[in-house]
């Protein structure tokens, strides 16, 4: 074993030591303290914190310190906050940018809608929870604070259905969202099912009355079609489609969104997934969607279908990484909306750079992959706004993010044509 003092924290909220000029990091560690640890490499396993940093608070967790499901549940609000900036704020530094950051918005409202769990098979015995911190090894867990009430049942659930499945010794994933009707699950790994598999993934899923249940998307059985509410809009729910982690964040930014759009007459609502934005700003303007899960836009047809007094609304399939819209397929729009994975949009951001398009409202749930687009669209000719970081991954290292870019009058069109 051995004794290391904490240097600071990484962008991954793990404690980091210098020793003899390496990185040693430390998982649930805080800057300043002492810790005893057993170190493998670059990586130490926590023994024991010898002097505590006064910074450091009771985790609200048992399973904390096991599970790597969140990265810092035992800092003080105010150094919490402090260091959710901080991704932010080394992010921009390395793109050169200069930020005004407003402060950070709590958006765990009454928890996460969804949750990824892991199951991992030993000797015909189902195992369910998250991964250890930087590890393959699973903590079995049965309780996670951080969820909405309504997926308490989640790992009881996801538990029994694994057990069906042990045999095939397959480790798998189980996607579960909350829905008015009911749990929704998605079991991923598996492969095809033996008819008996089937039967019996059925009788359990009905014991846990969950609204659905599918193996990578195909049907196992339905009791009631998922749906969730886009402000009025009842939308249905595709397997394991994209949500926003908790329903207070999606609320959060599509109001930032409104705010920014007030005057917008036509929106380009781009990586759209089932329409969270879209639904709510068809309201006021005209609006083009943009997603390449061919589901999540039939999802999003089939609301504007049934919702009435909507402006003019059309849906597209459309791989955004590898075909963008363009500058001169952006000409129709006043305003665009994008709200890309975490891998940010390169190839999107290089051709609004290039664009007319006065209005651009970005949000992301990746510091690093923001800044890098945000650098390209200032760097096309668009003045920034203060970003509202938003947290709906509490005690995670992700921050959501949003931002509005405005096109200055005084950019040289021919500047912005050697972007890219």
């Amino acid at each position: 074993m051995k004794t290391l003092k904490i240097d600071h924290m990484s962008p991954r909220g793990e404690g980091v030591a210098i020793e003899c000029g390496e990185k040693i990091f430390v998982p649930f560690a805080l800057t300043g303290e002492t810790v005893s640890v057993r170190i493998e490499g670059h990586y130490a396993e926590l023994i024991d914190i010898l002097a505590p940093s006064p910074q450091r608070v009771q985790a609200i967790c048992r399973f904390y310190g096991q599970c790597g499901g969140c990265a810092v549940q035992t800092l003080t609000d105010g150094a919490y906050a402090a260091w959710k900036i901080s991704l932010l704020e080394n992010a921009a530094q390395r793109e050169g940018l200069n930020l005004k950051i407003l402060p950070m918005i709590n958006a765990q409202g009454s928890g996460r809608r969804r949750v990824a769990l892991h199951a991992r098979m030993s000797n015909g015995i189902a195992r369910v929870g998250f991964m250890a911190s930087r590890s393959h090894r699973l903590v079995e867990i049965n309780h996670c604070p951080l969820l909405v009430a309504e997926l308490k049942p989640a790992l009881k659930a996801a538990q029994d259905l694994s057990q069906i499945l042990a045999s095939r010794e397959k480790p798998l994933d189980l996607a579960v969202t909350a829905t008015p009707e009911g749990m929704d699950i998605d079991i991923r790994g598996a492969g095809d099912l033996a008819s008996h598999e089937t039967n019996a993934l059925v009788k359990t899923a009905q014991a846990h009355r969950l609204a659905r249940l599918t193996n990578h998307g195909r049907l196992v059985t339905l009791t009631q079609t998922p749906w969730i509410d886009i402000e009025g809009t009842r939308t249905p729910l595709p397997p394991g489609v994209f949500l926003q982690a908790t329903q207070t964040g999606e609320e959060i930014i599509a109001l930032k969104i409104k705010e920014a759009l007030k005057k917008s007459k036509t929106v380009a609502d781009l990586f759209c997934g089932i329409g969270a934005f879209s639904l709510r700003i068809a309201h006021y303007a005209r609006v083009a969607a943009y997603d390449n899960n061919p589901l999540a836009i039939d999802a999003l047809c089939a609301a504007t279908r049934q919702t009435a007094g909507l402006k003019p609304l059309q849906a597209e399939t459309r791989d955004l990484f590898n075909r963008p819209l363009t500058p001169q397929e952006l000409v129709p729009f006043d305003t665009v909306v994008f709200d890309p994975p975490r891998a940010g949009a390169l190839a999107q951001a290089k051709c609004l750079a290039r664009s007319n398009v006065k209005t651009i409202a970005a949000v992301s749930c990746n510091a690093q992959s923001f800044c890098r687009d945000a650098a390209i669209l200032i760097a096309g000719g668009y003045s920034m706004s203060a970003i509202t970081p938003i947290d709906q991954f509490m005690y995670s290292s992700h921050l959501e993010l949003i931002a509005i870019f405005t096109r200055r009058s005084d950019q040289p069109q021919d500047k912005r044509r050697l972007l890219g």
